[in-house]
């Protein structure tokens, strides 16, 4: 199949346009092929309109459950694990400590050994807390407002959730983009090697996710986001009182805190990773991808 030739409007027409090679595309449809500067350049069309809605959706949503999860969080900083909270035996506490001398030093606790964090953790711009304000919704100590923002934006992270995965089976998007494959699964050894050096698929290998994005986005989709909300509904007495086998299955609710926290900066660690590859495979490229739907792939190499 030959994609059809199109002249970007943004191309003046005393351009020539390249000729355009067969592509084998089994997971995006035929691309607008136009000239770029040094090679040719397909417009493809990668995210449908419910892929994008869902995606900045989440962005908002975990931007506001993590800061206001870190609210309620320094409302009592300290984890346990079991269904009882023994201030003898934490797995983690953040906390400020006030020295014979007079001065207060933020000190966080981890598994019985102590670090000093103060400026950043424990005690920061002369206030105890765990987490600093600008880190926080609100940033003023507010556990109430904070719930109330926490809970808002969880039920509309698991309705965005729900709509999401029930758009994925039914468009096939889950079985043809995010699915890996046995031949998928071979390549991840190399796939590793080439993020270690930074050497990231380009040409037709673009048009589509490869292996390490496939398993990180089911991870996430599937796994840890199922994960975080379910350990918050055990924290919740009344959802225990309706459903107690949850409380059996993640070991108490003092457990279940500690997991939804984890969980918590799992997101932050695979949004970090999230961003920085994003920025390293064009950003420009990449946000309008996301937000027109259209992804510009350049094949290297073709005259």
């Amino acid at each position: 199949m030959t994609p059809t030739l199109h002249v970007d409007p943004l191309v003046p027409e005393t351009m020539p346009v390249t000729s355009a090679p067969p592509v084998d595309q089994p997971s995006t449809a035929p691309g607008e092929w136009v000239a770029g500067q040094d090679s040719p350049e397909e417009r493809i069309y990668r995210h449908p309109l419910p892929v994008r809605i869902g995606h900045w959706l989440n962005v908002v949503c975990l931007f506001i459950l993590i800061m206001s999860g870190l609210q309620i969080f320094n409302a009592h900083p300290a984890l346990y694990w079991g269904d009882r909270s023994d201030r003898d035996r934490t797995l983690l506490s953040i906390r400020a400590v006030k020295s014979d001398e007079g001065q207060v030093n933020g000190i966080t606790t981890i598994l019985g050994h102590p670090f000093d964090t103060t400026g950043v953790l424990g005690y920061s711009s002369n206030s105890a807390r765990a987490f600093p304000a600008w880190a926080t919704v609100p940033s003023a100590k507010w556990l109430a407002m904070g719930r109330q923002w926490h809970l808002f934006f969880a039920w509309l992270f698991v309705i965005n959730g729900l709509l999401f995965a029930a758009y994925a089976f039914i468009s096939r998007h889950f079985t043809e983009d995010l699915l890996p494959t046995g031949r998928d699964l071979k390549t991840i050894p190399q796939a590793v090697k080439d993020h270690l050096r930074l050497c990231h698929p380009k040409g037709d290998e673009a048009k589509r996710y490869n292996v390490l994005q496939k398993l990180a986005y089911i991870g996430v989709l599937f796994g840890l986001a199922p994960l975080i909300v379910l350990t918050g509904l055990t924290m919740s007495p009344t959802i225990d009182t309706a459903f107690p086998w949850l409380l059996t299955i993640f070991g108490g609710r003092q457990a279940a805190r500690t997991i939804h926290f984890i969980a918590c900066f799992s997101f932050v660690g695979f949004i970090i990773i999230h961003v920085a590859q994003v920025m390293l495979t064009g950003f420009f490229n990449n946000i309008r991808s996301m937000v027109t739907g259209y992804f510009v792939v350049r094949h290297e190499g073709v005259k």
